[in-house]
């Protein structure tokens, strides 16, 4: 099995987080991966969950403040 270089989650777009989260999310309901392997695929799957959120917190941090702003 070759391995691909990942991109680290910090670096991800929400698009390529989310996109990438969906396809770990495949591959751990397949359950087609050796344990060890799962493992790692939650805590990738973790990391990613993670960066969306970040990313949602801070587009809905932006909507605030132009709501506020619109109100003022």
């Amino acid at each position: 099995m070759s391995e691909k270089k990942q991109t680290p989650v910090a670096e991800l777009s929400y698009e390529a987080a989310r996109d990438e989260l969906t396809q770990v999310v495949a591959q751990l309901e397949a359950g087609s991966v050796a344990l060890e392997a799962s493992m790692l695929l939650w805590e990738r799957a973790e990391a990613l969950a993670a960066r969306c959120e970040e990313h949602l917190g801070g587009a809905r941090k932006k909507l605030d403040e132009v709501i506020a702003a619109k109100q003022k």
